[in-house]
């Protein structure tokens, strides 16, 4: 479980609206979370219905969720409440958020994608670990970038295929060495930075856009 301190809060239409002092990464829309210390109607167990960058300016006449895309309010959390409207002000409370870990690549497909057949037990230890570490970095590549993903289920095939080349990425890197000195006295070139065909695939070339 995760605990973020909560800065305002805002309720309109039986919509409430608390906004956080840092994302809750990572959070879907669809998962449970709790809040506390706020007050009535907007403490309790609920789901989160959106995760609006912009001020929510309450529903229009056709049931839709409006916002002011000229007011940018990071962090937000809005779920259903019902209670008088409330207009955004100051608040202070906690929001508690399970979290979890990314799964979107496994070991095998991994293994498929390098073509190096059935690994060996050490081999297979290994190739889970980078399965593990592809899944993180690309989960947290992403959310820096301003994307909300769930962690069970990757958002596409071109980042599942992305992620499967950064984990095969670093099953290559397994005792290579890329800064020493040669036997001449020059240095070798560094390896730094991510295969552009990952962060294309990965969606990081460039922040999200809504």
């Amino acid at each position: 479980m995760a605990v973020a301190q909560i800065t305002n809060k805002q309720l309109l239409d039986n919509y409430a609206v608390v906004q956080l002092l840092t994302d809750a990464d990572p959070l879907a829309v669809g998962d449970s979370f709790t809040v506390a210390g706020v007050g009535a109607p907007f403490d309790g167990t609920f789901t989160v219905w959106a995760l609006p960058p912009f001020l929510f300016l309450g529903v229009d006449d056709e049931g839709d969720l409006t916002y002011n895309y000229e007011v940018a309010l990071p962090g937000q959390v809005l779920y259903k409440a019902t209670g008088s409207d409330v207009q955004r002000a100051a608040a202070s409370g906690t929001f508690t958020y399970a979290t979890g870990t990314c799964t979107w690549v496994t070991a095998t497909q991994i293994e498929d994608w390098l073509g190096i057949g059935t690994a060996s037990a050490l081999d297979q230890t290994f190739l889970t670990q980078c399965a593990s570490a592809a899944n993180s970095f690309a989960f947290r590549r992403r959310s820096e970038a301003g994307y909300k993903d769930a962690l069970g289920t990757s958002p596409s095939a071109a980042v599942t295929l992305g992620t499967i080349a950064y984990g095969g990425f670093l099953y290559r890197q397994r005792g290579s060495i890329t800064d020493f000195a040669g036997f001449d006295g020059m240095t070798t070139g560094n390896s730094v930075g991510i295969n552009p065909m990952i962060k294309q695939l990965l969606g990081i070339d460039r922040p999200a856009v809504y």
